[in-house]
C-alpha cells in the first residue's frame, strides 16, 4: 500500500510535468510554423542580410534566429546560442527538431525548423528559444505537492499495511507453532478454522494431516506394543521347556562317549543348538525388559578391574595369548555387577568370534568416567556396518544365515551402558575393530 501511494503520486507528477512541458512545446512550435508560413512568400532567395533580419524580427514574441548557409540574422540570438546537438540534428533532417536545456540554472526550450517551399528545401533554417521558468516553477510546485501528499498518506498506509500484515501473519504464526509442536510429538494439536480463504483451507489440511498422522502413529505404536508383548510372552513360555531340554542335553553330553558315533554327533548337535536357543531366549527376555522400561539397575561400589577380571575368568578368557588385559587396580565406580558382566562378555566374545587375537582389554579412568576398550586384530568392521553394528540382529556378512551368537549381544551391551548413563562406540583402527565403553563413576 505504501508503494502504491508513492507510485500514484509519482505517476501524477510525471503526467502533469509532461503535460505542462508538452503544452509549451506544441504552442511554441505551432505558432512559429504559422508565422514562417505567413512570412515566407515575401522572402526572395537567396536572401540578403536585411531580408534575414526582417524575417527574424517578424517571428515574435519568441527570440528567433534565421540562418541561410553562412549568413545569419543579427537582430536576436546567434548561432552559438543554439545547442550544438540541435544544430547537428537540424542539418541532417527536414523535420522540426527541439531540445530542452538548462542554461546557468534557467530551463530553456530550443526549436529548429528547416524551411521548405512546398516540398523543396529553401536552405533557410529558423531557430527560436523560449524560457521555461514559469513552467518549471509550476512543475516544482507539483513535486512539492506530490511529496506532501505522499508524506500525509504514509502514516495511514503504514497503519493499514501493519493491520493487514497482522491479520495475515497471525494464522501463519499459529500454523508454524502447531507444526513445531507436531514435530515434537504432540500429535493431538489442532487449529481452529476461521473463514474460507486459502489460509483457512491450509489450516483444514493441516488438521486433517495431523489427525491422520495421529491415527497412523497410534496404530503403529499399538502394533509395536503387541509385537513386543508377543516376543516377551513367547520367550517366557519357552523358558520352561528349554530348562527341561537343557537337563536332557546335559545327560546326553555326559553319555555321548558311550553312544554309537552317529548318535553321539546328533546328541552333541542337539545339545549345542539347545544352548544357542537358550541364549537367544534369554537375550530376547532381556531386550523385552528394555523395551518395556522395566530394566533396573542394582548399583554397588565396584572395583572395576576385579569385576572385569572375574567376567573374563568365568568364561575361560583369562589373560594369555588370546586375551591381553591391562586392568589397573583401584578404579572404583557405582555400577551394576551383573550388567557390567554382560557388557564385558558381549564385547570380548564378539571380538574373539569376529576378530582375531590378541584381544586387548584396557581399563582407565578419565574425568569422572570409567573407560574400557576392547580391541581386536581382525579384519575390522565394514564401513557400511559401522553405523548399524549395534542394531538388533545386525550382521556384517549378509550371506551368513546364522551365527553362534543371538545377534542381540551388542545391542544388549549398549542398552546396559546407556542404562548406567554411558554409551559404547565402535571404530576401526586399521588393524582391527575397537569398542569403547564409557560409564560414569558416580550415579546420576
Amino acid at each position: 500500500m505504501i508503494f502504491g501511494a508513492t507510485a500514484a503520486s509519482g505517476a501524477s507528477y510525471v503526467s502533469a510535468r509532461n503535460g505542462i512541458l508538452g503544452g509549451v512545446q506544441n504552442e511554441t512550435m505551432n505558432k512559429l510554423r504559422a508565422q514562417i508560413v505567413a512570412y515566407l512568400p515575401t522572402v526572395t532567395l537567396p536572401p540578403s542580410q536585411r531580408t534575414l533580419d526582417a524575417f527574424a524580427t517578424a517571428l515574435k514574441p519568441t527570440d528567433a534566429l534565421v540562418v541561410y548557409h553562412d549568413l545569419q540574422s543579427s537582430t536576436g540570438m546567434t548561432v552559438d546560442d543554439v545547442p550544438a546537438e540541435l544544430r547537428q540534428a537540424v542539418s541532417v533532417s527536414t523535420n522540426t527538431q527541439f531540445q530542452r536545456v538548462d542554461l546557468h540554472g534557467f530551463p530553456m526550450f530550443f526549436v529548429g525548423i528547416p524551411v521548405q517551399a512546398g516540398d523543396q528545401p529553401t536552405g533557410l533554417v529558423v531557430y527560436a528559444a523560449a524560457t521555461l521558468g514559469d513552467q518549471q516553477a509550476a512543475i516544482d510546485d507539483l513535486a512539492r505537492q506530490a511529496w506532501l501528499y505522499s508524506a500525509l498518506a504514509l502514516p495511514f498506509a503504514v497503519a493499514v499495511a501493519l493491520l493487514a500484515a497482522r491479520q495475515v501473519l497471525r494464522p501463519v504464526r499459529a500454523l508454524n507453532t502447531a507444526a513445531s509442536q507436531l514435530g515434537r510429538g504432540r500429535l493431538d494439536v489442532r487449529l481452529r478454522v476461521k473463514g474460507s480463504d486459502e489460509l483457512a483451507q491450509l489450516v483444514t489440511t493441516f488438521n486433517n494431516t495431523a489427525a491422520e498422522l495421529e491415527r497412523t502413529v497410534g496404530t503403529l505404536r499399538a502394533m509395536e506394543a503387541d509385537a513386543r508383548r508377543f516376543v516377551a510372552d513367547v520367550s517366557h513360555e519357552l523358558r520352561t521347556p528349554l530348562a527341561a531340554m537343557n537337563a536332557v542335553t546335559d545327560v546326553l553330553d555326559e553319555d555321548a562317549g558311550q553312544l554309537p558315533p552317529d548318535t553321539a554327533v546328533a546328541a552333541r548337535l542337539v545339545s549345542a543348538e539347545t544352548r544357542r536357543l537358550t541364549r537367544l531366549v534369554q537375550d530376547l527376555i532381556e531386550i523385552s525388559r528394555f523395551d518395556a522400561g522395566r530394566a533396573e539397575l542394582r548399583r554397588e561400589n565396584l572395583d572395576v578391574a576385579a569385576a572385569v577380571t572375574d567376567s573374563l575368568t568365568a568364561r575361560g578368557w583369562a589373560p594369555g595369548e588370546d586375551v591381553v588385559a591391562d586392568l589397573p587396580a583401584g578404579i572404583t565406580a557405582a555400577l551394576d555387577r551383573r550388567r557390567v558382566d554382560l557388557v564385558v562378555a558381549n564385547l570380548v566374545g564378539n571380538a574373539l568370534r569376529h576378530g582375531a587375537p590378541p584381544v586387548e582389554v584396557v581399563l582407565r579412568a578419565v574425568r569422572g568416567e570409567v573407560v574400557l576398550t576392547v580391541t581386536d586384530h581382525g579384519p575390522g568392521i565394514p564401513e557400511e556396518m559401522l553405523s548399524r553394528v549395534f542394531d538388533r540382529f545386525a550382521k556384517a556378512d549378509t550371506a551368513r544365515a546364522r551365527s553362534e551368537g543371538s545377534g542381540l549381544g551388542l545391542s544388549i551391551a549398549r542398552e546396559n551402558a546407556r542404562l548406567h548413563g554411558g554409551d559404547i562406540v565402535a571404530v576401526n583402527t586399521g588393524t582391527g575393530a575397537r569398542f569403547e565403553l564409557r560409564l560414569p563413576r558416580e550415579a546420576w
